[in-house]
């Protein structure tokens, strides 16, 4: 699988570190630039569906993009100084309270990939909740302005694509997230928290 010919020659020249911020930086290794999160955990993304069958999403102004984007909840793992060793599953269980005011009984490792690989080191995990219940308002913390949706699961792609039509910046991991959601299988243990 991993053909030594396919390998470019560069790819084990030394890494350089062209700007480091508080949250990124960039990297060059012989002719590729790439971002790396200085957060060792990468990110989490959440499939939750209330007990009333509803996906949460969450929308969202992104900066990088200038535009209001339609998520499902997610978030960095281990970004607080005082959750350093965090794993994807409890960062997963902060998150979703944190943004949509939903509390899971526990929750599931389902997947894990990069964002985007040629861009970035990222690792994105996808984790199921389950046994949801409303314990607060969600919106995100001080520094965010989140609005919650809950749309019936059976009519989730389509309300995707018609936010898409009026302007919004849809995900296409979204999509991947609702294929795990109908696909994930109850009795997954091998990566179960509680």
């Amino acid at each position: 699988m991993n053909d030594a010919n396919r390998i470019p020659a560069d790819a084990s020249a030394p890494v350089e570190t062209l700007y480091e911020g508080r949250w990124l930086s960039l990297r060059k290794r012989g002719r590729w630039e790439y971002a790396e999160r200085n957060n060792p955990g990468g990110a989490v993304i959440i499939l939750a569906v209330t007990p009333d069958d509803n996906v949460l999403f969450v929308e969202q102004y992104r900066v990088s993009i200038l535009q209001n984007t339609i998520e499902m909840p997610a978030g960095l793992v281990g970004d607080e100084v005082d959750q350093a060793d965090e794993s994807a599953l409890l960062a997963a269980q902060r998150e979703l309270e944190e943004e949509t005011g939903y509390r899971c009984a526990r929750v599931e490792f389902v997947h894990c990939g990069p964002s985007s690989s040629g861009m970035s080191t990222e690792m994105i995990t996808f984790a199921r909740a389950w046994e949801l219940e409303k314990v607060g308002p969600g919106g995100g913390d001080e520094t965010e302005n989140i609005v919650v949706h809950e749309v019936p699961r059976r009519e989730a792609g389509a309300w995707l694509f018609a936010r898409a039509a009026e302007g919004y910046s849809i995900d296409p991991k979204l999509f991947a997230g609702l294929w795990f959601i109908e696909h994930t299988n109850l009795h997954q243990t091998a990566h179960t928290a509680v």
